[in-house]
């Protein structure tokens, strides 16, 4: 639920067609600027993700000198240990093994990248749904000796659960299997099948080592079979502004601006993250729940006006008739509003050790609106590593996923995720702890 403050005028389109001229304008001009790309990485546990990522910090120079050298000084062996860049707690460096989510920010010249290091190991299943819930492309690392494995299947699994619009399987490892190019393309092929099987609209296979930096950033020559992109070539070249919707005008009210001033004494905004679609000065919109109609006055961005709007900016829309709106509201279009209900059926990611059960009060935050829920119903508990759904299952326990039922008190204004991220999923809260207990995707039954 992550949102992003964008601080440039953008351009947009009205819905619907995003291959008008309007919105192919705004993606190329998405694009020409230095966009921000957003990568989650899993791998199993020693497939050298950790060193992956401390090779990309270390290429793109987004570490200091002095860390570097102290890196190099508490490395074993004749290499530098790149993966102790990354793994800064205690207990991983212990287990050799990464445990929680963080964060990593590089860049080179023509792109900015927010990278989320989620754990492999099986356990940690609900730390790859909160990194991966945002990302717009999945770095899965598989060891060139080990092939596919388990894990593996899962993490594409998860990716294509979460509808990541890109996957890049790095075949690690290479050095250590003679930079076989029988190996690598079995591994590919393997996965290709398997990928196949998902909701996965597009997936690159790349041999790299990440201890040597081979197909890192620059090409191999112990690779002169393969023919593809470096890592970093593909993660600055993908593109991913197609990938916003376009289309479904959402707009969340997070708060109301009302500054009182004199200098703005009659100022009213609504402020919040555009979660889809393009919003336009003149052009009509509806305010959900009331339903009432008006059009949009003005656009403020946080250098000014803005003569469009469109995901992920942060602004405030000024309506042309004063309206009764207040945060959890959301500003569509009157034509393509998304659906109001107070059922949810949703695949749960479950988050805390004590289990999800049919009956169990909890709170629902969507976007920015909060409401009382009950689960009604647990229709199945789905085997990530199978996909075999144990229709018998009668509570969700850490880290398991199934398909749940919720009644809300109050309506909630949602989308299939399949179609829109941003209103498509959802976040589970303990009453009483205020603890994030779930995360759940709205799709149909299946």
């Amino acid at each position: 639920m992550a949102s992003h403050t964008d601080t440039a005028a953008q351009p947009g389109s009205h819905p619907v067609d995003v291959h008008s001229p309007v919105a192919e304008h705004a993606v190329e001009l998405a694009t020409a600027r230095k966009d921000i790309l957003r990568i989650a990485t899993a791998g199993s546990v020693d497939d050298g993700k950790s060193t992956l990522i401390g090779r990309l910090l270390y290429d793109s120079k987004a570490i200091f000198e002095d860390q570097y050298e102290a890196v190099a000084r508490a490395s074993k062996g004749s290499f530098v240990d790149l993966a102790l860049l990354t793994d800064g707690l205690r207990a991983e460096r212990e287990q050799g093994i990464t445990i929680d989510v963080a964060y990593r920010y590089f860049a080179t010249p023509r792109r900015t990248f927010i990278l989320a290091d989620t754990p492999g190991h099986v356990q940690y299943t609900r730390n790859m749904v909160t990194g991966a819930s945002t990302a717009d492309l999945a770095i899965v690392l598989v060891d060139a000796r080990k092939g596919m494995v388990e894990q593996s299947r899962r993490h594409a699994f998860l990716a294509s659960l979460l509808r990541v619009p890109h996957l890049v399987v790095a075949v690690n490892k290479m050095d250590l299997v003679d930079w076989s190019e029988e190996v690598f393309e079995g591994i590919r092929d393997e996965f290709s099948a398997f990928a196949a099987k998902l909701a996965v609209p597009d997936l690159t296979v790349i041999p790299i080592s990440a201890l040597h930096g081979d197909n890192v950033v620059t090409h191999s020559p112990n690779t002169p079979w393969y023919e593809g992109a470096t890592l970093i070539h593909h993660l600055e070249h993908v593109h991913v502004a197609s990938d916003r919707n376009l289309t479904d005008a959402r707009f969340p009210v997070q708060y109301v601006i009302r500054p009182q001033s004199d200098a703005f004494h009659d100022y009213r905004g609504y402020a919040g993250t555009v979660a889809s679609g393009v919003l336009r000065p003149g052009d009509e919109v509806q305010v959900l729940p009331s339903g009432l109609t008006t059009t949009i006055a003005g656009i403020d961005g946080p250098r000014g006006p803005v003569e469009e709007a469109f995901p992920p900016m942060a602004v405030t829309v000024r309506l042309t008739d004063d309206l009764d709106v207040s945060r959890g509201d959301l500003i569509c279009r009157p034509e393509n509003a998304p659906t109001a209900t107070q059922d949810l059926d949703a695949l749960v990611c479950w988050m805390a050790d004590e289990p999800l059960r049919p009956r169990q009060r909890i709170a629902v935050k969507h976007t920015t609106r909060t409401v009382r829920a009950m689960v009604k119903d647990l229709a199945y508990r789905l085997d990530v590593n199978t996909l075999h759904r144990d229709v018998e299952a009668t509570e969700l326990g850490l880290n398991d996923i199934g398909r749940v039922r919720l009644r809300a008190t109050q309506p909630l204004f949602v989308d299939d995720y399949t179609r829109n991220r941003a209103t498509g999923r959802f976040i589970l809260v303990d009453e009483a702890t205020n603890a994030t207990v779930g995360a759940g995707m709205l799709t149909p039954a299946g």
